[in-house]
């Protein structure tokens, strides 16, 4: 036995061996790394990749989401809309083909005449237009869409609905409140009517086979992703947003132990607001169009009222067709969730507070870590100067301190003066929907704050938890894993910035399915930022091309031959069968 043990370990050491020594053209993370960090040596000889052609995708295909496809919800259950969730297709079944546009697509009105108009040939669904026409979410004229700020709970528009929130909650006039999330979005015309008052709102929707309020928001030039509160987390960390908004969103609040309300309990921050708006609040003089009676609405009030005092919520406002709701400033409230007979309880199965990526969704309530005395909205700084204010929870990063923050907010600073020398479109109005693909902290954001734009930062489900210091300093993003594609529809951002993804995913994400998922929510004519190791640019330009996109290779500010930019625009181009 112990020979043939001997032996074995001996084979095992020499197939290592060889696989070790055959690296398929990928240097290791940590190789690249060094490289790119030390401009004095010898640069690895690039990646090479092979020749790769891509196809047009079939026209039924234009507005294809892979992840959330109706095509394939036949496959999942009903249980609580399972089926609208994340279920990204299988390996042998992803598509690698280029996503036309719809017949007719024309480049987008830029923002802010965006707002209030697009083309109706950009996003071609009749079906709303015609079901919502009654409330005003948007009309058809000609070749546009026109949005005049209508909605199911404001028939007297979007402003004069915001200017009695306004009232209720006096945060929202003075910088307290920043970020926001709004379930159920429409045609996203709160978020659209908050962001010029200041405040950044995620417009959140389940991809449909008929609304695409997602698509819609987003042609708009106004931040949405597709999502929904089912069975599993939303994904953003827990005391994150500083408001969340229903307006009649059919969120079944207060059935399944009200565990989608505890879910909004997680990611909203001390101190922060649930504002709803139309069934059961104000029962009293409507119960009569919701085909339903008096004493129906007034139970689910009473319910609703009760579980949200469970959660240490309490009623902070309300008026007419608007009630609101204050989330505990400290954690004294949540005392009382340990005595055994309470429900819900307190969580404490070991779940990280902050996982978001596939994570079930628990009947329990996440307490705040009392040792952030910071997080409240009561105690963190209000807006603009929360922006460059190292956040509290920047030391529960690995690395993380505030000396780490100011470098990298004074770094971004430089870097994104160089990229409008670059790139003189940033910073205009020819770029509005921006994502930056692998932030730290949102330095990018932060440096392009004052420009007519919005960015999503995304962080790795994979990276270190920095996304809870985006959202303290003010602005807004999610998980994501880039092996999978984006919750969102195609052609929706103006501009993808990428720092170092490909050195630090190649051992997981094959680089041409990054890409072709880039290439999916890019906008045609749109831009695409690449900030990377010089051992990978020429691959990515090789694909790129193939993809229709035209590049340029650039210096970094620092000029070091480890580390290059890779400009490039994805050129407008239709269909073999487009008329």
């Amino acid at each position: 036995m112990g020979i043939l043990f001997v032996v074995l370990c001996g084979f095992s050491f020499y197939l290592g061996g060889i696989f070790c020594s055959e690296k398929h053209g990928f240097a290791s993370t940590e190789e690249v790394v060094k490289s790119a960090e030390s401009p004095k040596k010898t640069v690895s000889t690039p990646v090479q990749v092979k020749s790769v052609s891509f196809s047009q995708c079939s026209a039924d295909l234009q507005d294809y989401t892979p992840c959330t496809d109706p095509k394939r919800w036949m496959k999942y259950g009903r249980h609580r809309l399972t089926f609208m969730e994340r279920h990204c297709p299988p390996a042998f079944d992803r598509k690698e083909c280029l996503v036309p546009p719809p017949d007719g697509y024309k480049e987008p009105i830029r923002w802010p005449k965006s707002k209030n108009e697009c083309w109706y040939r950009n996003v071609p669904y009749d079906w709303i237009n015609k079901q919502k026409s009654n409330q005003h979410w948007l009309r058809k004229e000609g070749e546009k869409f026109y949005f005049p700020g209508g909605g199911t709970m404001f028939p007297n528009g979007v402003s004069a609905y915001v200017d009695l929130m306004q009232d209720l909650i006096p945060g929202m006039k003075d910088g307290t409140i920043r970020t926001a999330i709004d379930t159920g979005c429409g045609v996203a015309s709160w978020g659209g009517d908050l962001l010029d008052r200041g405040i950044l709102t995620v417009s959140l929707a389940p991809r449909d086979n008929h609304e695409a309020q997602v698509q819609f928001a987003l042609e708009r030039g106004i931040p949405a992703i597709l999502g929904i509160i089912s069975t599993q987390r939303l994904p953003f960390p827990s005391n994150s947003f500083d408001m969340a908004h229903c307006s009649r969103c059919l969120i079944p609040w207060t059935e399944f132990g009200g565990i989608y309300l505890l879910e909004v309990h997680r990611i909203l921050r001390p101190g922060g607001f649930w504002v709803l708006s139309g069934p059961p609040v104000n029962y009293e003089n409507h119960w009569r169009g919701w085909n339903t009676t008096v004493e129906e609405q007034k139970s689910d009030y009473d319910k609703l009222q009760e579980l949200l005092t469970s959660m240490c919520f309490k009623l902070y406002n309300k008026k007419d067709d608007i009630a609101v709701w204050q989330k505990a400033t400290d954690n004294n409230c949540y005392k009382q969730l340990d005595s055994l007979d309470n429900y819900p309880s307190k969580c404490d199965d070991g779940t990280e507070p902050d996982s978001g990526w596939y994570t079930p969704l628990r009947p329990c309530v996440v307490v705040p870590d009392p040792k952030n005395k910071k997080t409240s909205l009561k105690t963190i700084a209000k807006w603009p100067e929360r922006l460059h204010v190292a956040p509290e929870r920047v030391v529960d990063v690995h690395g993380g301190s505030d000396g780490a923050f100011k470098h990298d907010d004074s770094k971004w600073k430089s870097r994104v003066k160089h990229y409008k020398k670059l790139l003189p479109a940033l910073g205009t109005n020819k770029i509005r929907n921006v994502m930056d693909m692998n932030t730290v902290y949102g330095g990018f954001a932060a440096a392009l704050v004052e420009d007519p734009l919005w960015v999503m930062n995304v962080v790795s489900s994979y990276a270190s938890n920095t996304l809870p210091v985006v959202f303290d300093r003010g602005l807004i993003g999610t998980f994501h894993d880039w092996c999978e594609a984006f919750s969102t529809y195609p052609r929706t951002y103006d501009l993808l910035h990428v720092d170092g993804l490909f050195t630090t995913e190649n051992h997981r994400c094959e680089m041409k399915h990054v890409l072709l998922e880039m290439d999916r929510i890019l906008r045609p004519n749109g831009y695409v930022i690449v900030r990377e190791s010089s051992y990978f640019v020429d691959a990515i330009a090789t694909i790129a091309k193939r993809m229709k996109w035209g590049c340029h290779k650039e210096a970094t500010e620092y000029d070091i031959e480890t580390e290059k930019v890779l400009i490039c625009q994805k050129k407008l181009w239709y269909s073999n069968k487009s008329s």
